[in-house]
Order: structure tokens, then sequence, then C-alpha cells
């Protein structure tokens, strides 16, 4: 078998309302969702979620191989990017193509990937998170009432800029949670996304947990900040989880070798192969990992097969326009299916069909890091996204 070409697109996730961070909000709930497929000279076609940044040059370092040579090829495509660096986009390019390839991989051998990979269980562990900053309190209640319905008894919110604010929030979705398990306490989790300076975090945290139990903080200070991050752990009871930003094994070694992490998380966009060397790395430390991201499904199926699995993230319930995925939700857990490969279908003629795009000259969304992040003397009150 002989990898051939490939092919992008890009559909979107419609969530129905606004969904952001402490560092902005889609108001319209419009995200785009770039999409890689890997065609061979058997028809065997992969997909792969990420973005397309310099994939001409990426995929030249596969180019007719044998994509069942998954692993080697994943160190061929960092080996191809090696003067200009894999940071970044092209980091998710390379994990778009590296699960686009795990996914021929499994398919040719008649598989779902969770079972090549050797898992034994298809059963996911789940928690909620709504990117719910945006939302009236009765929308986030109606929206974790949602999850509550599918047995999610953890969640995690978005939040970061108003102490009361956040202990308010996290009361309603503590209460929500806690009716939905018949008086079981439920798993909290505040996620402010690099919005702190180590100081706040710790005062902040250290606020919330006069009357909450928070199981873990995540991103309270810069990604890369391991000194920092470390002396946030020190000073808060909730765990610190961070890693998903962090694009290359090599990242993680400074916050390790700190002590600055406790809960290793890694972004779907990055990859499979990403993702089990850095399950691999932190079960050397014994800690857990858990998976980043919208639609995580390659690792979901990796997931499977590590021994420090914690939970995955669960976003949105539905999948990406002109997406089907061969799994659902029970229990408070992704169940995937016995489709061979990644269980992903794709309707191209869906996708290209579809007019409404989101705005990319939107200067409010949350990916862009406003400029007043880590140095707000007071609360943000009267929006969710204000700088």
């Amino acid at each position: 078998m002989r990898i051939t070409g490939y092919r992008t697109t890009t559909t979107v996730q419609e969530w129905g309302r606004p969904v952001g961070d402490a560092n902005g909000v889609f108001a319209d709930g419009v995200v785009s969702v770039p999409l890689v497929m890997v065609d061979t000279d058997e028809g065997i076609t992969g997909i792969g979620i990420g973005p397309h940044v310099e994939i001409e040059t990426v995929f030249a370092a596969i180019e007719g191989e044998d994509p069942r040579g998954v692993t080697a090829l994943y160190d061929r495509m960092l080996r191809q990017t090696f003067k200009a660096g894999h940071a970044g986009a092209v980091f998710g390019t390379i994990g778009a193509l590296d699960t686009a390839l795990w996914d021929i991989k499994a398919q040719a051998a008649g598989e779902p990937l969770w079972r090549l990979l050797g898992g034994r269980d298809r059963r996911v562990p789940a928690y909620a998170s709504g990117l719910d900053i945006g939302l009236t309190d009765d929308e986030l209640v109606s929206v974790y009432q949602v999850y509550a319905q599918h047995g999610l008894r953890a969640a995690k919110i978005k939040g970061g800029l108003d102490i009361e604010r956040d202990r308010h929030r996290l009361t309603l979705v503590r209460d929500v949670l806690t009716e939905a398990g018949h008086g079981s306490r439920p798993g909290l989790m505040l996620d402010v996304n690099e919005a702190w300076t180590r100081k706040q975090a710790v005062r902040h945290v250290c606020e919330l947990e006069r009357s909450l139990d928070l199981t873990w903080i995540e991103e309270p200070v810069r990604r890369w900040d391991a000194e920092g991050l470390a002396v946030v752990g020190r000073g808060i009871r909730a765990s610190v989880a961070t890693g998903e930003n962090l694009t290359g094994l090599e990242q993680f070694r400074p916050l390790l070798a700190a002590g600055a992490v406790d809960i290793v998380q890694t972004a779907a966009v990055w990859g499979v192969s990403h993702f089990l060397r850095v399950s691999a790395l932190a079960h050397a430390h014994d800690l857990p990992v858990s998976p980043i991201g919208n639609t995580p499904v390659g690792l979901l199926h990796a997931a499977s097969s590590v021994p420090n699995h914690l939970a995955s993230e669960l976003q949105d319930l539905s999948p990406p326009l002109g997406m089907s995925l061969d799994l659902y939700v029970e229990d408070g857990a992704f169940v995937l299916g016995d489709s061979p490969g990644l269980g992903i279908t794709i309707d191209e003629s869906a996708i290209n069909a579809f007019t409404r795009r989101p705005d990319a000259r939107a200067a409010q969304g949350p990916n862009i890091r406003p400029e007043h992040a880590g140095r707000r003397l007071l609360a943000v009150t009267g929006g969710a996204h204000q700088t």
C-alpha cells in the first residue's frame, strides 16, 4: 500500500449559542473545523482533524510511503520541519496527517483503532465542557442539564475574570450535577486559558476553595511557565492541569521536571502519536492524562489503550457539519463503535454546500489573547469577553 495524495476541506461546528473563554467569545457559535483526507493506491482514505498549514512541505515526508508505518512516518514529518521548527499550527498539520495514517492502518487491518492499539474497553470516561463563559445563568443551567442527562457527573466551566462570578457559576453547575447524581458529589474544574499571573491564580483559586471543592484548575498561567505553574500548584488544593497547547514532547520536560503539572493534557489536533508518547512520559511520572478537544476521536481510541487515562473532554454532543461518528455518549462515557479505523464518515457535498462560515476577521474570538490578559487590576464585569 502506498500514499498517493491528500485533500483538504473545512467544515464547521454549529453550537447554536455563544462559545468562548476568558480571551473572547464566538457570538454566533460557528467554529471552523479543518479536515485532511489522505488517499492510498488501495482505495483506503484516512481522515484527520486539524490545520493545513505548510501541508505541502509536511506531506512530502510521507508521499509514496506505506501508511502502515505510521510511527516512523510521524518522525519523518517532524524531521521535515527541522529548520523552521514544528511548533504551532504546523504541529497541528503533522497531527492531522498522523491521525489520518492511523485511520488507514486500522482500516487496512479491518479493526477499529481502539482495538488495533490494544484497547480492551470501548468505554472512555468523559467530563462535560461547555465553552460557556458567554452564557447567562439560565443558559448555563440548561446546557449542563443536557450533559447530566447523558450521565456526565464532572464538568469544566470557563472563567477567570471575576472571583464571585466564577463562584456563582460553579455553584450552579455543581447543583445541577448533584441533583442528577442523587446527591453524590460531582467533579468541578475551572479553565482560565492562561488569563492570570501567578499571584492572581493563587488568590483567585484559594478564594474559590473557601466554599468549593475543585478537582483541577486548568492553564492558570502561561503554558510554558514551569516555575509559575509549580508555584500555583503549591499554593492551592486543586490539581493543576495543562499541556493542551504544548507542541512537542520536549515541551513537557521542563514542566514535569519542575513538578508543575498534576493532570497532563494533550489536544486532539496534535494527533495520536503525540498523545501516545505524552501518555507514556506522564505514566513514567505517575501522572494521569486527559485529552482536550471538541472532536477528539483519534485520542479517544488511543485513550482506551493507555494505563493512565483519566477522562476526556466532551464539548458539543453533536458532530461537526457533514461528519458522522461511530460513537455515542452514555452513562458519562464515550462509547466507541466497531467500524474499522476511526469510524469517521465525511459527506463532502454537504460541507461544500454549506455557506455560513465563521468570520475570520472577528477580533473577539477565544483564539486571540486580549491586550490586558494577566494585567487586570479589577474584575471584568458586564461581559465575558471584555478586556
